[in-house]
């Protein structure tokens, strides 16, 4: 069997070959995108690897794993999965971008615990843009209810929007992605103090559509890292 090194290599070259494909098809340069390399399902020996292998920007989706994680390799580290509050204070040391933010309580406990850090925490607000009942976040009224309260924020900074799409074949993901765009565009002109350049949107079987769409971050985890060293 091939080092995992060497394993890991063909995966990343297969992704970016996909990565760049998309751009090339939404006539967008290939730097407009960063791929987060989600390492739920790395084996631990392979987190030291992944910096000089070009994977700088790393995600968890539990806050406990990030926590065990996150020292293992020097790299952006990016929370993907739900916060609860309570773990804010040890999470926002760690963290490069909380993807999902998915509340005005939490928006207000991250404030509170970053003011007391003297540090400013950058966060992503998770947006519901399908009915499924799993999926979590705001619904589009929601964070237009938000707008009002943020422009009095001092220590976090609203950088984008993130959503999930349905599990389904990645063409009918497409209306998901388009809507998180066109809530993006609709907040730019409204939100003072707050960038909203990020749209984080797309996952292993469908970030070229999301791409397509305009997404600026793509969370890639199966693609690179299920069954990895597997005989």
């Amino acid at each position: 069997m091939p080092p995992l090194s060497d394993q890991l290599r063909r995966r990343i070259d297969a992704v970016e070959e996909r990565i760049r494909a998309a751009c090339d098809r939404a006539g967008r340069p290939r730097s407009s995108v960063t791929l987060v390399a989600v390492t739920k399902t790395a084996p631990e020996p392979v987190l030291p690897l992944l910096p000089a292998l070009g994977l700088t920007h790393l995600a968890e989706s539990r806050p406990q794993q990030l926590w065990r994680r996150a020292p293992l390799a020097p790299a952006s580290w990016h929370l993907v999965g739900h916060l609860q509050r309570n773990k804010v204070e040890r999470t926002l040391p760690l963290v490069a971008l909380i993807h999902s933010v998915d509340s005005d309580r939490l928006l207000r406990a991250l404030e509170a615990e970053a003011a007391k850090q003297s540090r400013r925490a950058d966060v992503l607000l998770e947006v519901k843009t399908t009915a499924e009942e799993s999926k979590l976040g705001l619904s589009a009224d929601e964070v237009r209810a938000l707008v009002p309260g943020l422009e009095e924020l001092q220590h976090v900074r609203v950088s984008g929007l993130m959503t999930m799409a349905p599990l389904e074949e990645p063409e009918r993901c497409r209306e998901s992605f388009a809507a998180l765009r066109r809530l993006r565009e609709e907040l730019r002109s409204r939100i003072q103090g707050h960038d909203l350049v990020e749209l984080s949107m797309g996952m292993s079987n469908d970030f070229e559509i999301a791409i397509e769409e305009g997404a600026t971050l793509v969370r890639v985890g199966s693609a690179l890292f299920e069954g990895l060293g597997d005989s």
